[in-house]
C-alpha cells in the first residue's frame, strides 16, 4: 500500500511546501519529481537525506514507513505537479503544488464622515496578487451582500492581477467596514479598515421655506385686494361727496339769487340810458352845473322803478359818456339809480 498527501498544496512564494508520503511494507527507494524534473531521492536505509532546498525525513513504524518531504523557499515556477515515486509494485502518486504571492489591499477613501441616510461610495484597490483574488466586504464583522458591490480584475505584467472594488451603501449609523482579499494560500485573508462615522442630518427648511412663502404670497394677495377694494370705495365716496356739494351749493344759489360763480343776479336799471341813442331834447348850457352834470327838473326825471331804491347812486360808469351825433351838440348825461 502506497499513499500520498494532501495532493494539493498552496503556498505563498518564498515559504516552505510539504508532501507525505506513506509506504506498507519493504522498498528500497522513493524518488520525488517537480516540475519534470527529478530533485531527491531517499533511500530507505536514511533517516533525512537532502539537496539544494529539497529534504526528506524517514521514519518507521513496524513495516509501515512514513516520508515527510519540504520543498524550502519554494518559487512561483515550480508551481505544477509534484510526483512521488516508491520503487517496487507501488507505482507512483501525483499531487499539485501551488506557488501563490500575496499583494496589497487598500481602501482608498480612508476614514470617512457623512451625513445620516446620505450614500456612501468606498473603492478597494488590490495590487500585485496571484493568482487573481478574491475580493469581499464586511461591515461591522458581517458579510456584505455581494448585490452592493461591483469588483473589475486585470492581469499585469508577469502575471500579477490588480483589482477594484467598489461598494455602495446607505449610511445609517456608524459602521467598521472591511475590504478583504484572500487566495488559497493564505489561512486568512488579507483586509484594509475604515470606519464610516455617520453625523445628523442637518434640518431640511425647504419645506418650511415653502410654506412661508406660499402664506406671505397669499397674505399680499389678500392685503393688494383689500387695498383694491378700499381705493374703490374712497373714490366712490369722495365722488358723492363731491355731488353732494354740488347739489348743495346749486340750491344754495338758487334760494339767495346768487350765479353759478358766485355773483348776485341784479334786476334790469329801466331809467339807463345807452350813450348811444339820441334825444330831441336840447338841454341849455345854463342848465348845467359847475360840477360838469347837467340838472332837470323834477318833471324831467324819469322815475326809477322801486325794485331797487335802496341803491340809488350815481353811476360814474356812464358819467363820462359822451354822445355824438351829427347837428346835436355833446351833452353830458349823468344817471340816477
Amino acid at each position: 500500500m502506497f499513499q500520498l498527501e494532501p495532493l494539493n498544496v498552496s503556498v505563498l512564494q518564498g515559504s516552505a511546501a510539504q508532501f507525505n508520503a506513506t509506504v506498507e511494507g519493504k522498498w528500497d527507494f522513493m524518488t520525488w519529481t517537480i516540475g519534470g524534473l527529478l530533485v531527491l531521492t531517499v533511500p530507505e536505509t536514511k533517516n533525512e537525506t537532502s539537496s539544494g532546498q529539497f529534504s526528506a525525513t524517514h521514519s518507521s513504524d513496524g513495516d509501515s514507513s512514513l516520508v515527510e518531504f519540504k520543498i524550502w523557499n519554494t518559487t512561483r515556477n515550480q508551481t505544477g505537479d509534484v510526483i512521488c515515486a516508491v520503487q517496487g509494485p507501488y507505482g507512483s502518486k501525483t499531487a499539485t503544488l501551488k506557488v501563490q504571492d500575496m499583494g496589497d489591499v487598500n481602501i482608498t477613501e480612508g476614514n470617512v464622515t457623512v451625513e445620516q441616510g446620505q450614500q456612501v461610495e468606498l473603492q478597494c484597490v488590490t495590487t500585485a496578487w496571484f493568482p487573481k483574488p478574491t475580493v469581499t466586504w464586511n461591515q461591522n464583522d458581517q458579510p456584505v451582500d455581494s448585490s452592493l458591490y461591483n469588483t473589475t480584475t486585470s492581469e499585469e505584467i508577469e502575471g500579477y492581477y490588480n483589482s477594484t472594488s467598489v461598494l455602495k451603501f446607505q449610511a445609517t449609523s456608524n459602521t467598521k467596514v472591511e475590504c478583504l482579499a484572500i487566495i488559497t494560500a493564505l489561512k486568512y485573508p488579507q483586509s484594509s479598515t475604515v470606519h464610516v462615522v455617520v453625523v445628523p442630518k442637518p434640518p431640511d427648511w425647504t419645506v418650511l421655506i415653502a410654506v412661508v412663502c406660499s402664506i406671505g404670497g397669499f397674505a399680499l394677495l389678500v392685503l393688494l385686494i383689500l387695498g383694491i377694494i378700499f381705493c374703490i370705495k374712497h373714490r366712490k365716496k369722495k365722488q358723492a361727496n363731491y355731488q353732494d356739494e354740488m347739489r348743495r351749493v346749486r340750491t344754495h344759489s338758487q334760494l339767495s339769487g346768487t350765479g353759478p360763480d358766485g355773483q348776485r343776479q341784479g334786476q334790469v336799471n329801466s331809467g339807463y340810458v345807452n350813450d348811444n341813442q339820441v334825444t330831441s331834447t336840447s338841454v341849455p348850457p345854463s342848465e348845467i352845473a359847475d360840477s360838469g352834470f347837467f340838472q332837470t327838473n323834477g318833471s324831467n326825471m324819469e322815475e326809477m322803478p322801486n325794485g331797487n331804491s335802496n341803491h340809488a347812486g350815481i353811476d360814474y360808469n356812464h358819467a363820462n359818456h359822451t354822445l355824438e351825433h351829427p347837428g346835436v351838440k355833446k351833452h353830458r348825461h349823468a344817471t340816477v339809480v
